[in-house]
């Protein structure tokens, strides 16, 4: 099978150049920040959202190499999404991620908070010195997306009236914003048309609520080593995705256990059977092709280049991982 790290192959020089920089970037003058900082991006991961905007960098720039700009809004990119999930792992009490520890776990939660926080000050400040006024606005705009998403998860913990619109609402803001406006923005430093930005755009937003699903159908059917977090959290915390209120659907039953919010012995595994056993898995698995697909045919009017058949090749690739 594909690896995803060889999807990445046009961009791997400028994915190792972009590692070095990024604990540069982040040299907090309190040691206990540069520690967290450390932990962060030592850790590694796969660098998806960042290998994102430098392929479409990239393809946007066939011609010629990409910009100190490029780099930078790539770093920028991957800095906002870390701290993004240092303040989900307070908000969700999370003792391991990929399998390491997070950051609240070994610092506590006060400085989980203030490296999230100066993450987020230190991504706005290079976001602000690319001096692009429309780039900033998109980068921007995420920021204030993943406070939305992170709200909304918060409100409708437990609620079995939630639609399945709402919840692609909230994985957009979560995880899908980041990807369209980043993938946008880089465009942008390349000066493509108001057309194919918005296709850019369409990309990101139709690949990240692919990834999204795909991560939320695998909180049911993954165990908890490959998952680096325990299975089926997500639903145990309240938080309805896909696969359970497809579920609902089928087995009204589901919706009773959510109610009462597992309180009764052997409702967490009740509830994961249900959700098993029905079409809700499935369900959610065409949904998650059907955006691979419509962020396939986002692509359609950006030249051929080998990083244009990475970007789509990426789209295929998500799906592969929920079997």
């Amino acid at each position: 099978m594909t690896s995803v790290t060889s999807l990445f192959s046009p961009v791997d020089h400028d994915l190792t150049i972009l590692s070095a920089n990024l604990k540069e970037l982040v040299g907090a003058q309190h040691p206990i920040l540069s520690a967290a900082a450390e932990h962060l991006f030592g850790a590694g991961g796969k660098r998806l959202r960042p290998a994102i905007v430098l392929l479409v960098s990239r393809g946007t720039m066939l011609n010629q190499d990409i910009t100190p700009r490029h780099r930078r809004l790539a770093e920028i990119t991957e800095m906002i999404h870390t701290a993004s999930l240092v303040h989900d792992d307070v908000v969700d009490e999370s003792e391991i991620r990929r399998n390491v520890a997070t950051v609240n776990s070994l610092f506590g939660n006060r400085i989980a908070v203030l490296a999230g926080d100066f993450l987020f000050a230190q991504s706005s400040w290079y976001l602000a010195n690319l001096d692009n006024l429309e780039v900033v606005k998109l980068l921007s705009e995420v920021i204030r997306d993943f406070a939305e998403g992170e709200i909304r998860q918060g409100l409708n913990r437990f609620d079995t009236s939630l639609s399945l619109e709402a919840y692609l609402e909230k994985s957009y803001f979560k995880t899908a914003s980041l990807m369209a406006n980043s993938a946008k923005a880089a465009g942008v430093l390349s000066g493509v048309s108001d057309a194919i930005a918005n296709d850019l755009y369409n990309y990101g937003r139709h690949l990240g609520l692919s990834f999204q699903i795909v991560d939320d159908i695998l909180d049911f059917t993954a165990s908890s080593e490959v998952l680096g977090k325990p299975a089926g959290s997500d639903l145990i915390s309240g938080n309805l995705t896909a696969p359970a209120l497809y579920a609902m659907e089928e087995s009204p039953y589901l919706a009773t256990l959510i109610e009462r919010e597992f309180s009764e012995e052997g409702d967490i595994e009740e509830a994961i059977a249900l959700v098993n056993q029905g079409n809700g898995i499935e369900r959610s698995r065409e949904l998650a092709a059907h955006h691979s697909q419509q962020a396939i045919e986002s692509l359609q009017n950006l030249k051929p280049s080998d990083c244009h058949q990475a970007l789509m090749d990426l789209a295929d690739y998500i799906l592969t991982r929920m079997y």
